[in-house]
């Protein structure tokens, strides 16, 4: 077998992304590996890998064969200045986004013009077997008519593609491109690293609480007074029917992604004792806590697959709605979950979503489980 580049965004911290690498070399036994991304970074102190330039790997294999796979994750709606700023530490992050010329700029930090860069095409593998796997991109469509146009060239060129959603395949359908919907690669956590979960710190800090609990995260667009007492308000109602406990925790630390400050000022706002902020942000610790959870509360689009790869009950959270863009969360759900379990919420929503997501017994739960992971399996063979 020719050596395989697994390309995808776990070039920085966010939790679904380091976890697509991990499944990616799991499916993959025997054969040579390499990791690639659009910059150069070692995330193995938080689980995950040693990522290289994808340029600099296209230089090393040129000529040779190769397989190249985008590992999945919203590749397809992923601008060039976007891929950029999530690349940066918080203080550059915060000068990219106050500049006027953001994709001048976002090209000159990734030494490519692309403008979807996280869709590798044939400039710099002409030879490779190129493949996209699970990937989606709700928000394309709405991108303009350069990336749009380029995301379907490089989509066409490719040896093999599949995505995760039938809002992202209706459109490239619309487009005369027509690609299988297939469960995202995550809803095998649970089957591939079962042993290691389980053995993981964070299953314990849960347990710690010495009572079942709500596994709560949220990305920074939350950190606002009146979305923050709304949650509040309904993990309160939770606490005081249920008597269970409250375990926060972080899913990404890159830039858009999640703020220890606003788990910690929801955590004040909580009525019980039983509340603790996970202080890891390592991919199988996060796993672990998903895993012992009574119920999964979020804005991760990842902690919710992980969550239905262990049957645990699950709620997305949503800052508002937007009518024109399905959110990424919305389309899953709408596309793999049960009927019944709520999607995408706002913080208002969440007390009256919560019953729901509840109602639904565990053994129905982990059917899906099960057969989320044979369509994927059938897919992948």
């Amino acid at each position: 077998m020719p050596p395989l580049i697994v390309f995808g965004a776990f070039d920085r911290h966010n939790f679904g992304d380091l976890l697509f690498a991990h499944i990616a070399a799991a499916l993959a036994p025997g054969r040579e590996l390499r990791f690639a991304g659009l910059a150069a970074r070692d995330l193995r102190p938080w689980g995950g890998h040693c990522v290289e330039r994808v340029q600099d790997l296209a230089r090393e294999f040129a000529g040779r064969d190769v397989e190249v796979l985008h590992a999945g994750g919203e590749l397809l709606a992923c601008s060039a200045w976007e891929a950029a700023v999530m690349l940066q530490d918080a203080d550059r992050a915060q000068e990219a986004m106050a500049r006027r010329d953001g994709t001048a700029w976002a090209w000159k930090e990734l030494g490519s013009q692309a403008h979807a860069p996280y869709c590798i095409g044939r400039e710099l593998f002409p030879e490779a077997r190129m493949v996209y796997r699970a990937v989606g991109g709700v928000e394309l469509p709405y991108r303009d008519a350069v990336m749009r146009v380029e995301v379907l060239e490089k989509l066409q060129q490719a040896d093999a593609a599949s995505v995760r959603d039938h809002c992202t395949a209706a459109w490239l359908a619309a487009q005369g491109l027509h690609v299988p919907v297939v469960p995202d690669p995550a809803v095998l956590t649970a089957e591939l690293f079962g042993e290691r979960i389980a053995a993981a710190p964070a299953g314990a800090a849960g347990a710690r609480l010495g009572r079942p609990y709500v596994a709560v995260q949220l990305s920074d667009e939350f950190d606002d007074a009146s979305a923050l007492a709304d949650i509040a308000a309904a993990l309160n109602g939770l606490v005081e029917t249920r008597g269970w406990g409250i375990a926060l925790f972080l899913a990404g630390t890159a830039p858009w992604h999640d703020d220890p400050a606003c788990q910690r000022r929801l955590k004040a706002l909580l009525a019980t004792p039983h509340a603790c902020l996970l202080d890891s942000t390592n991919v199988w610790d996060i796993c672990a806590l998903l895993a012992g959870a009574a119920l999964y509360v979020g804005s991760s689009l990842h902690g919710r697959i992980v969550a239905m790869a262990y049957g645990v009950p699950r709620i997305n959270l949503v800052v508002r709605r937007v009518t024109a863009v399905e959110a990424k969360q919305t389309a899953y759900a709408a596309t793999w979950d049960v009927p019944g379990m709520p999607g995408a919420v706002t913080p208002a929503e969440l007390a009256d979503a919560i019953p729901h997501a509840l109602d639904i017994d565990r053994a129905t739960l982990s059917a899906l489980a099960g057969k989320l992971g044979r369509k994927f399996r059938h897919a992948l063979a």
